[in-house]
């Protein structure tokens, strides 16, 4: 049933957009060419349905797409993209949408009569006790990544975790707060590919004045060598992924440097 519902969200609709040159899904990981220009043209990447997995439970899913401009997806980064959005199908449908030229992330609210309406501009992510911990069994053989859990714990920060990258996400650019992980281990791979899901929300994520990481840099860094390329991510405030960092490699590239004295 997951398979269906991911196939009925496909690219066919950017065919009559006529801008698009390439679109790839992660359900087929195969450029397909949708007859547009390569010079003023775009290429789109997107998960159809990020949380097909927990359609039968009823939770939120959601979209994600990154788009980036001419006609290539590979030897880019997350931060050449010119677009980035995501779509929450929940109690409320709602669109969350970054330009590279335009400050800010904006949400969009789908009303009753069928129009949408801007409801949210986001330009800050603030410190705030939340954390979404995705792919927990790595806390197994990662000591790093469970010490960082158990510190979440501690400190009493307020669990908000649903397995869906989408809700979990886009609860830290509603709420303005929060961290977001999933970690890898020697025996817990990666799962999250940086072309259609990691690049594109860390994109909104830091247009909506976050920041993330893979562990040692911004994920909007990371060149896409493959299109099934996947990494480990976070996503937050900075003095989240400055912790995030710290624990997991001892260092981070945030923190600003002590001045030595003369």
């Amino acid at each position: 049933m997951n398979i269906k519902i991911d196939r009925f969200g496909n690219q066919k609709a950017l065919t009559y957009s006529h801008f698009c040159k390439y679109a790839c899904s992660e359900e087929v990981p195969e450029l397909q060419d949708m007859g547009g220009p390569v010079q003023g043209g775009f290429s789109v990447a997107f998960d159809p349905l990020d949380g097909s997995s927990i359609v039968d439970t009823n939770f939120t899913v959601g979209t994600i797409f990154g788009v980036w401009p001419g006609d290539k997806l590979t030897g880019v980064t997350g931060r050449d993209q010119v677009a980035a959005a995501m779509g929450i199908y929940g109690p409320r449908t709602t669109y969350v949408l970054a330009l590279k030229d335009v400050p800010g992330t904006h949400e969009f609210l789908l009303l009753d009569e069928g129009k949408w309406q801007h409801v949210k501009e986001t330009t800050e992510i603030v410190e705030g006790k939340l954390f979404s911990p995705g792919n927990l069994r790595a806390t197994f053989d990662n000591p790093e990544y469970n010490k960082l859990i158990n510190f979440y714990v501690k400190e009493k920060y307020t669990l908000r975790y649903t397995g869906g990258m989408v809700p979990d996400v886009n609860q830290i650019i509603v709420k303005e707060k929060g961290i977001f992980t999933n970690v890898t281990s020697p025996t817990s791979k990666a799962k999250l590919r940086l072309l259609f899901e990691v690049a594109p929300l860390g994109f909104l994520i830091e247009k909506a004045g976050g920041y993330s990481s893979d562990g040692t840099q911004s994920v909007l860094d990371k060149v896409i060598k493959n299109l099934d390329d996947r990494t480990q991510v976070a996503y937050g405030s900075k003095n989240e992924i400055i912790r995030f960092e710290e624990t997991l490699y001892g260092s981070s590239r945030l923190k600003e440097a002590v001045p030595v004295a003369a």
